[in-house]
């Protein structure tokens, strides 16, 4: 359908004019451009809330199943079509809760980091001044006036290889340009242990804790390691995101670009072999490893690198690992209580919004409530 029949449809949707067959039709296009995180035209969604509050909902509580979502189950198909609804209208993220109705102090995270060179020396990025910053071993480490930090060689055949690390804390993200030219960017709560200069090294390795996207300048000569606590990723040039925060139940590698082999190690505990075990990723794939073993399944990998462009991206989540998310990104302390709804959460949120509205969003679908205190969110059924 091209946008004009889209609009006339709706627009019949909504009067109560459809035929079966084409209200079936408009229902799953929603529903496809909701699930692919897409926003339809602002042209179309030109009548009040309400209205389309009452469509949305009609889609869910009058239909015994949802075709997109077989699994999922009519709850978290609630929870879904209610937050869906946010995207369009900004308004919708407004809360009647006076437990998070004021929220003082709580900010969205912003760039800031703490770089520790070889000798020990630990330099603020957010109080360096833009340019140099540490010179070491023939190279120039500078800050842009966007923030970004910059290993530039000035001498390849003089000094050692030394080791520096870069490491963000909640409610921060960095952004990293390697001396080979590979860009990082650096997640909240996560660290990146690096090389200072590759010429002498025969492998580029890098040592990752949290969460990190990686955008590897080729070098065939050089393979690019990025080594976790349960894996290693070997690249020679390519895109890609890897989750490994020591508080989720699995490790997600996402391909975005080129290819990479996932390396399991030995002595993980989804190597039952005691064999060091090894995939290959494609683009559009992801692997998860946990401690039953490694599983690779189709993706679109915008979703995981969704934090890198400025969003939470929550694709059938359970409120546990949202919350995780919100607390690292605005550095709060997160307690449950009492039982949690088993429903999944699906939404796009801009990281920059207010955490009022944050909240106000995922108490829309009506299966959770917050309450906050001082820096502490309380989450109950």
């Amino acid at each position: 359908m091209d946008n004009l029949q889209i609009k006339q449809l709706l627009q019949k949707y909504l009067d109560g004019k459809c035929t079966a067959e084409e209200s079936a039709l408009i229902e799953d296009w929603y529903l496809q451009q909701a699930t692919a995180f897409q926003r339809p035209d602002a042209e179309m969604i030109d009548r009040n809330e309400q209205l389309m509050l009452s469509f949305l909902e009609k889609r869910v509580l009058n239909k015994k199943t949802v075709r997109l979502w077989p699994k999922i189950g009519i709850a978290a198909a609630i929870a879904f079509i209610v937050i869906g609804a946010y995207f369009f209208r900004s308004t919708f993220s407004r809360t009647d809760n006076k437990d998070i109705g004021s929220i003082a102090g709580i900010a969205p995270g912003k760039n800031g980091a703490t770089l520790t060179l070889a000798n020990g020396q630990e330099i603020s990025i957010v109080d360096a001044l833009d340019g140099e910053i540490a010179s070491q071993s023939g190279v120039k480490i500078s800050k842009t006036k966007e923030g970004q930090i910059i290993y530039e060689l000035t001498d390849q055949g003089i000094g050692k290889v030394e080791y520096n690390t870069l490491t963000t804390t909640r409610g921060q993200h960095m952004q990293l340009r390697l001396p080979d030219g590979s860009l990082v960017f650096l997640n909240s709560a996560s660290s990146l242990r690096y090389p200072t200069n590759f010429a002498k090294v025969a492998i580029r390795n890098v040592s990752l804790s949290g969460e990190g996207y990686f955008e590897i300048a080729k070098n065939k000569a050089q393979p690019f390691v990025v080594s976790t606590a349960k894996q290693d990723l070997k690249v020679l040039g390519t895109h890609f995101n890897v989750n490994a925060y020591l508080d989720e139940k699995a490790v997600k590698t996402t391909l975005l670009e080129g290819s990479v082999k996932v390396m399991i190690h030995s002595n993980s505990p989804a190597s039952s072999s005691g064999e060091r075990l090894e995939k290959i990723l494609k683009p559009g794939q992801q692997s998860t490893l946990d401690n039953t073993g490694i599983k690779i399944t189709e993706v679109n990998p915008d979703e995981a690198v969704a934090w890198q462009k400025g969003y939470f991206s929550f694709y059938n989540e359970d409120i546990a690992s949202v919350m995780r998310k919100v607390s690292r990104w605005y550095n709060v302390e997160v307690e449950f209580s009492g039982l949690l709804p088993e429903v999944g959460f699906n939404a796009r949120i801009d990281k920059y919004t207010n955490i009022r509205d944050v909240l106000g969003i995922l108490e829309k679908s009506g299966a959770v409530h917050f309450k906050v205190e001082g820096r502490t969110i309380i989450v109950s059924k």
